[in-house]
C-alpha cells in the first residue's frame, strides 16, 4: 500500500474523493486529492466547509478543460487521457450521447463532476453569504 502525504501539510493522507461518490463520482486520479484528517474532516476540509469543496470542485473541472481542449472524443481516447478503468469507462459512456465526432466534451466534464458544471460565480455567491452572515446587525 501506497503512503499518501496531504497535499496541504504533508502529514500522512487518505484520499478525498472531489466529487463525492454518492454525487456520482468515479475512481480516477483527477477526481482524488490527498487530505490528512484534519484537512479532510476538519472545520475548513471539504466535508464541514462548502467553500472548500467548491474550490477543490472548481480546480478539478479547470483540470478537465485543459485536458480535453477538443470539443469530442472517442472512447478510447478517454480511457487513456483519463486514465480510467474500464468499468469507470462503461459508466461512463452508457450516459453519454455517442455523436458523430464522439462524445461531448462537455457532456463528458458535467457527467465526470457528478452531473453539474460548477463556476466561480458560485464560490463568491457563497463568500458574499457568509460575510451577509457574520455581520451582526443589532
Amino acid at each position: 500500500m501506497t503512503l499518501h502525504h496531504c497535499e496541504i501539510c504533508g502529514s500522512t493522507a487518505d484520499i478525498h474523493h472531489i466529487v463525492h461518490k454518492h454525487e456520482g463520482g468515479y475512481d480516477i486520479k483527477l477526481n482524488y486529492k490527498y487530505l490528512c484528517n484534519y484537512h479532510h474532516r476538519g472545520k475548513n476540509g471539504p466535508h464541514n466547509c462548502i467553500e472548500t469543496d467548491l474550490k477543490y470542485k472548481l480546480e478539478m473541472q479547470d483540470k478537465l478543460f485543459n485536458l480535453l481542449p477538443k470539443d469530442y472524443y472517442t472512447a478510447k481516447e478517454l480511457y487513456t487521457i483519463l486514465g480510467m478503468s474500464n468499468s469507470s469507462l462503461k459508466r461512463l459512456i452508457k450516459k453519454l450521447k455517442l455523436f458523430k465526432e464522439g462524445y461531448s466534451k462537455k457532456e463528458v466534464i458535467k457527467n465526470l463532476m457528478g452531473g453539474k458544471l460548477y463556476s466561480y460565480a458560485m464560490l463568491k455567491e457563497l463568500e458574499l453569504e457568509r460575510l451577509f452572515n457574520s455581520i451582526n446587525i443589532s
